[in-house]
C-alpha cells in the first residue's frame, strides 16, 4: 500500500539548475530542506510507542539531487492514509506541503 508523489519538470529544472548553479548548491538545498522534511513529518506523526516517529528516516540519493523519508514502521501507511476501519492521521503530506515553498523559494535564490 505504497503511494508515491510525482514532481513534473525535474528534467527541465535540473538543465537550468546545471547552467548557472554550482550543483553543490543544490545538492545543500536539497539535503537541508530533506532534513526539515524529517523533523516536520516526526513532528506531525501519532504518537503511541513512538515507533512511527523514531522510524522516520532521510535518504539522500540520486548523486544528492534527491532526498527521499520513508518509515520502516509497517504501518505508516496505514497512519498516513487510513482503513476502512479507521481514518488516517496524516503526517508526511503536512510535513510535504508545509516544505514545498521553502523548498522552492531556495531553488529560485540559487537561480538568480
Amino acid at each position: 500500500m505504497s503511494k508515491g508523489l510525482t514532481v513534473k519538470g525535474i528534467a527541465k529544472l535540473e538543465a537550468k539548475l546545471r547552467k548557472g548553479t554550482n550543483l553543490s548548491d543544490v545538492k545543500n538545498v536539497v539535503k537541508l530542506n530533506g532534513s526539515e522534511l524529517q523533523a516536520s513529518a516526526m513532528k506531525f506523526a501519532p504518537v503511541d510507542t513512538g515507533y512511527l516517529k523514531r522510524n522516520i528516516d532521510l535518504s539522500i540519493e540520486n548523486s544528492g539531487m534527491t532526498a527521499r523519508i520513508s518509515s520502516d514502521a509497517s504501518y505508516a501507511a496505514y497512519q498516513e492514509y487510513g482503513t476502512r476501519y479507521q481514518t488516517g492521521t496524516p503526517h508526511v503530506k503536512p510535513a510535504y506541503d508545509k516544505q514545498k515553498p521553502q523548498f522552492k523559494s531556495d531553488l529560485n535564490k540559487l537561480m538568480k
